[in-house]
């Protein structure tokens, strides 16, 4: 039996975007996880260099950003495979799913009980520069059955791909609910019903005790429940095995606060010194109103874990209140005119880098066209090293491996000198890039106070107009 998994390596930054690409290759091809390299290869590229031929890939089309590559790990039953056998079949995954379109690296780690290959291979077909796409369904549709025909060809178990896919749908909802919200459902969940287990003296009232939490319960073939804020019922038996009906039947009849104690009798409560900070910054009337509304919000931390849902939009009210008090008090903004005097100044330093921002791209677009035929040089190099060598098959590489260095040494430049060229460039747009972040985001603070004053000032005049209109009558 062989059980795949799929992941992806994201884009690390303009600085270094193939970082985690090229961690997940070094981490396959180790030499004390692959028998010094024994069950290591690759697929249209060399197991050495294939990093560096998976990034001019990359530049090649013009495609270095967002997903690196993919990471696909197939885990095969303990005593069921030997690492040849297994290094066989990876190959053969490769060869069947990849095909001749991209760069694969793939190894077999047989240094723990359950022997697992990895392959490592780029995001960017090297024939078409076509992107793979990874689209919900496939591991049920095309991957999973991939290995489980090669298992079934070298006699070896396989498993039902319909029954795992309620595995990987169970994983995704839960990397959803974790990306999307401050908080963990599952996590919540199973607190609750940890607690009504506690406190209930049969399963009866166990469910009372969930009902009156807010929890809406279905009791069908299996025990489902759906805290209140959330869209959907979760079956109790995906948070764990202690959390099937019959085992929280189990554990209602035998565990109670006198268990929960001997059982957690070595829990303890960490606490941390911070140093007190001697001096206090005094704050205006301006800053005293921003950060009274700020503490006022804080409050949320007394409300109860569970109920957390019903207060995102606040959440995000007090992340704008704290970054509003903290640009007030980094400028030392302590009235009105001083605030309007720092918002023309922000926007007159984003004209101004706007600018600059504008004829910084514009002066490194001139020497594109090098940079191009530098990379196609270094891509060629390989071949030209082989007609150097005496190999007369790469003879057109050569000619245009000779015709692109006469152009660039006709511009008056050299391979380093580009390179060089390069790198002060990219290192310009990385430092111009972050400082308009950062004056762009301080500009949006500044607006959103000159606006928030403008509406308080109408509100006041409003009083004012009420209140003369009231005396007339």
């Amino acid at each position: 039996m062989a059980v795949t998994k799929i992941l992806y390596m994201k884009d690390c930054g303009s600085n270094y975007s193939g970082r985690h690409l090229k961690q997940a290759i070094g981490y396959i091809t180790d030499p004390g996880k692959t028998e010094g390299g024994r069950f290591v290869s690759a697929a249209n590229c060399q197991p050495g260099y294939a990093y560096e031929q998976m990034r001019e890939t990359k530049k090649l089309f013009h495609k270095t950003d967002k997903r690196q590559g993919y990471h696909i790990i197939i885990s095969f039953a303990e005593g069921e495979v030997t690492a040849e056998l297994a290094f066989q079949i990876l190959g053969e995954f490769v060869e069947e799913y990849l095909g001749k379109e991209y760069e694969a690296v793939y190894a077999v780690h047989d240094n723990t009980a359950h022997i697992h290959g990895h392959i490592v291979f780029n995001s960017v077909s090297f024939l078409t520069g076509r992107k793979y796409r990874y689209e919900k369904g496939d591991w049920a549709k095309q991957i999973q059955p991939v290995t489980n025909r090669l298992c079934e060809k070298y006699g070896l178990s396989t498993i039902s791909v319909a029954e795992d896919r309620a595995v990987e749908q169970r994983d995704f909802s839960e990397r959803q609910d974790r990306r999307y919200g401050a908080y963990s459902w599952s996590e919540m969940i199973r607190r609750d019903l940890d607690a009504c287990v506690l406190q209930a003296s049969d399963f009866d009232g166990f469910l009372r005790l969930l009902g009156s939490k807010g929890y809406q319960i279905k009791q069908n073939k299996y025990l489902a429940v759906r805290p209140p804020g959330m869209g959907r019922y979760r079956r109790c038996r995906y948070f764990g095995a202690d959390y099937t009906e019959e085992r929280l039947r189990e554990r209602i009849s035998t565990e109670d606060m006198a268990y929960y104690r001997e059982h957690h009798e070595n829990a303890k409560i960490l606490r941390v010194h911070v140093p007190y900070r001697t001096r206090k910054a005094k704050l205006s009337g301006i800053q005293r109103r921003y950060f009274a509304r700020l503490y006022r919000i804080g409050q949320l931390k007394q409300r109860p874990y569970s109920q957390a849902w019903k207060y995102r939009e606040e959440i995000r009210k007090m992340h704008i209140l704290q970054d509003q008090y903290l640009f007030l008090a980094d400028h030392e903004i302590h009235s009105l005119g001083e605030l309007e005097q720092v918002h023309r100044q922000m926007s007159e330093a984003k004209e101004r880098l706007q600018r600059e921002r504008s004829r910084f791209y514009k002066e490194r677009r001139r020497y594109q066209s090098l940079w191009d035929k530098a990379d196609r040089i270094k891509i060629l190099s390989h071949a030209e090293a082989a007609f150097q060598d005496g190999d007369h098959f790469f003879k057109d590489e050569h000619k245009e491996y000779k015709k692109l260095l006469d152009g660039i040494s006709a511009e008056g430049y050299s391979l380093s000198e580009l390179g060089r060229l390069r790198e002060y460039y990219r290192q310009k747009a990385a430092q111009i890039k972050e400082e308009y972040a950062s004056i762009a985001r301080d500009c949006r603070i500044a607006d959103r106070l000159m606006e928030e004053q403008s509406e308080n000032a109408d509100n006041r005049e409003k009083r004012k107009d009420r209140d003369r209109e009231q005396l007339k009558r």
